[in-house]
């Protein structure tokens, strides 16, 4: 059997920034993911400019032969009115393929590999995590998304007592036709808010690539809510009317909606594993690598893998994204003075638009980007 220090289940952006930053620490880890990479990875895929700062990324390197869409403005609206559209007048975010950002991430990493490789049994023996009878560790990081199998080892882990968003999406290459008629533009996505507020859709074009998607925490009908949005979207010349019907479907938690511990004894989880998916807008990538190097911090430091240990991984987090339970708001975090009536009104404002949903809630502009020694 191979003995670790620490096995890390999920091979996303989360877990390969984790064995990224724990390269040169001592640490000897194992990245174990079950699918092979580059796999697919439907997302609406933008990263702003904090994420390639904390991850060193050069972006003359990333774009060699990568899709990376330079985004200067958003339109945004709420379904059924005249979205708004705001321009930033510099790049304030980046367009990527999550099936390409993923595999240059993880080839970034020298970490022993096992992909392709499904997590078939986890279990505990003398102190140790023992992964499909093969590999051990004391310590594993579940960094496998919200249904990772780490995450069902802690005791509040996935269950109907968590809210979960449920989005469904589908990326395509468009061809010569479709691209030629496309009139979404590639620098600005479009966001467009339900009129409950309990989610949104997003147009987004990265060059001859479309994304089209929609998510909800309340995800009754939600496939009838998709099929008007891209109805609508049609009818405006955004989606082309011969739209590929396979959306797929995925679920998140929200950070302040999220029920489950981060950590136990011996055990971390980080990413959308850890339900850290920011509550205003549905972004998970940051979070995930913000909580990945978080946890490589403490993992270089503690003395060892108990809960006591650990914890510090839990205050860091509570540090850097708010407690739990501190914001009492419903939905993507739209604050009560948002809602309806006056939600129609300010969804018409350049100023609110721009400020509060877009630099605030998605970009968040306000907050510095972490380095990786934080």
């Amino acid at each position: 059997m191979d003995t670790y220090d620490l096995i890390i289940v999920g091979a996303g952006p989360a877990g390969s920034t984790l064995a990224k930053a724990l390269e040169g620490s001592g640490k000897r880890a194992l990245l174990i993911d079950k699918q092979a990479f580059p796999r697919d990875k439907t997302c609406a895929g933008w990263v702003t400019p904090s994420v390639i700062e904390a991850l060193g990324i050069d972006l003359a390197d990333y774009g060699n032969g990568r899709t990376l869409q330079p985004i200067r403005r958003f339109q945004i609206g709420m379904m059924g009115q005249t979205a708004v559209e705001n321009d930033h007048g510099s790049v304030v975010s980046y367009g990527i393929r999550r099936c390409e950002f993923d595999d240059y991430l993880l080839e970034r990493t020298n970490t022993p590999k096992q992909l392709g490789t499904p997590v078939k049994n986890i279990t505990r023996k003398e102190g140790n995590w023992v992964v499909n009878d093969t590999w051990s560790a004391p310590l594993i990081v579940g960094a496998g998304g919200h249904f990772c199998p780490v995450a069902k080892l802690v005791g509040d882990g996935p269950g109907s007592h968590e809210t979960v968003v449920a989005a469904k999406e589908i990326e395509f290459e468009m061809t010569q036709e479709q691209a030629k008629a496309c009139e979404a533009r590639g620098d600005t996505p479009e966001l467009w808010f339900c009129k409950d507020l309990k989610g949104y859709a997003w147009v987004f074009r990265k060059g001859n690539y479309l994304n089209i998607g929609l998510g909800r925490e309340d995800n009754h009908k939600l496939t009838e809510h998709l099929q008007d949005f891209v109805e609508a979207m049609k009818a405006k010349g955004k989606v082309p009317a011969d739209l590929p019907s396979r959306f797929k479907g995925h679920a998140y938690l929200l950070y302040n909606h999220a029920g489950r511990s981060l950590l136990d004894d011996g055990l971390l989880l980080i990413g959308d594993a850890a339900g850290l998916a920011y509550t205003q807008s549905g972004e998970g990538i940051r979070p995930a690598i913000e909580s990945a190097l978080l946890a490589a911090n403490v993992i270089r430091q503690a003395p060892d893998v108990s809960a006591a240990s650990l914890q510090a991984y839990g205050d860091a987090i509570a540090e850097r994204f708010g407690h739990r339970g501190s914001v009492t708001e419903e939905g993507f975090q739209v604050p009560d003075w948002v809602k309806m009536p006056l939600a129609a009104t300010l969804m018409r404002s350049h100023w609110f638009t721009r400020k509060v949903i877009t630099e605030k809630w998605f970009l968040h502009q306000d907050v510095p980007a972490l380095a990786a020694n934080s």
